[in-house]
């Protein structure tokens, strides 16, 4: 049987040596390498889409991969791919090491300089594991595309284009379709999600930033569950204490979270930090909220690019989300899309800050009147993005479930 195997090293000489070693083993079909982390990711997940039988049965993660750290990656390719066998290439060997890599969900672990020898047996016993798992699974369709739910990031291109109010309303949408939903509040400095649902909270996403193993009751202690049955994981109510959460620790807090909930709605705010980087790399959409203006389009153009310099996110994967939408503005989404190489949501939300009054000031933004244009507007953009699913009988009532108003179930693209 070909074993496919698909080397991740940054590195040039040393992909060649991989790709080289790799060419020689018996039933081999080595890829060409993955030069860094988002690249893998990416790569994993459509030859999952495309089809179960195009994933390689082994990958090789070079020790010095980015911009994640190599143990991190290979923890997410096996929480994502728990049927592609994973093997770090090191040169440190230690005990430590082997005992890390295992946890973290490495099938072997192969020390340089290379030894034909010692790579054909890992490669062997890695493939021969994924091989076996696969049977034991079976070829259903969505087995190896990676456990749990849809992780949404919520960014803005700069303050009071409407980031936090775009993911709350997102969050009440995909619970009120029956979704089990999670909102995160990344903006660790000024986040103001308790604010817009009027919770008062003890606990806070810090309290997960010293957590090795996140269980189901460690999160569920660090999340406050609101009354219409969303998770709030909330900014701490101390900006500074902000600085407790790295990237390591958002990792572990979004696979929890995904692991937990179908849809994970997160507010990274305006800043780019490690922390919501790390978030913003993980997800499955990253949204960008502008307004239609030229201070806005040029912010939103220069995150784009820093997200892509930082190998975070590309600009052909990141979606614009228009808000405050003017039919007579001369920045239309169009000129947007070009502007910032990005692809821009059909749904556009329109500037009618007047139905926000109330509810903002009251911080009950879940009372937002179901009539409200902004509201169907924001909605219809979690049915655009797939974040809701529709109960029987909804297309012909207009209705989400636990919706109080009449609003129009919108159908997604997919």
């Amino acid at each position: 049987m070909t074993t496919r195997i698909l080397p991740v090293v940054g590195d040039a000489d040393a992909a060649r040596s991989i790709t080289s070693l790799l060419s020689q083993l018996p039933e081999a079909e080595p890829a060409g390498p993955v030069g860094d982390s988002t690249s893998l990711i990416d790569t994993l997940a459509r030859l999952a889409a495309e089809s179960i039988d195009e994933l390689p049965e082994v990958v090789l993660v070079h020790e010095r991969i980015g911009p994640v750290p190599a143990l991190e990656l290979i923890r997410e390719v096996a929480l994502r791919f728990p049927a592609v066998g994973v093997i770090l290439v090191t040169a440190d060997a230690s005990p430590g090491l082997f005992s890390a890599a295992m946890d973290s969900g490495a099938r072997g672990l192969v020390g340089l300089p290379l030894s034909y020898e010692e790579l054909a047996q890992r490669v062997q016993a890695a493939a021969a594991w994924s091989v076996g798992v696969r049977k034991h699974l079976g070829h259903g369709g969505d087995v190896f595309t990676g456990p749990g739910g849809t992780v949404v990031t919520v960014s803005g291109a700069k303050g009071g284009v409407g980031t936090t109010v775009a993911a709350v309303q997102l969050a009440l949408a995909a619970k009120a379709s029956g979704m089990t939903v999670a909102l995160a509040d990344l903006d660790l400095q000024a986040g103001d999600v308790a604010s817009y649902l009027d919770v008062q909270f003890r606990r806070s996403i810090v309290d997960l930033s010293t957590i090795q193993d996140i269980s189901p009751r460690v999160l569920q202690d660090a999340l406050f569950t609101h009354h219409t049955g969303i998770g709030l994981l909330l900014a701490p109510g101390e900006g500074e204490r902000g600085e407790e959460i790295n990237d390591r620790s958002v990792r572990q807090i979004v696979s929890a979270l995904r692991n937990r909930y179908e849809v994970v709605i997160i507010d990274c705010g305006t800043q780019t930090t490690s922390a919501n980087a790390a978030a913003i790399e993980m997800a499955d959409t990253t949204l960008l909220l502008t307004t239609p203006d030229v201070v806005a389009v040029r912010a939103a153009k220069r995150m784009v690019k820093l997200w892509d310099r930082l190998q975070i996110r590309k600009a052909e994967e990141t979606t614009i989300v228009v808000n405050r939408y003017m039919r007579n503005t001369e920045i239309q989404p169009p000129l947007i899309e070009k502007i910032t190489s990005t692809k821009v949501s059909r749904m556009v939300i329109p500037a009618n800050f007047k139905e926000l009054h109330a509810v903002v000031d009251a911080g009950r933004m879940q009372d937002l009147d179901s009539k409200s244009t902004v509201k169907q507007a924001l909605w219809g953009l979690a049915g655009e993005l797939g974040l809701v699913k529709t109960p029987e009988g909804a297309e012909k009532q207009g209705k989400f479930k636990g919706d109080r108003g009449s609003v129009g179930v919108r159908r997604g693209r997919s």
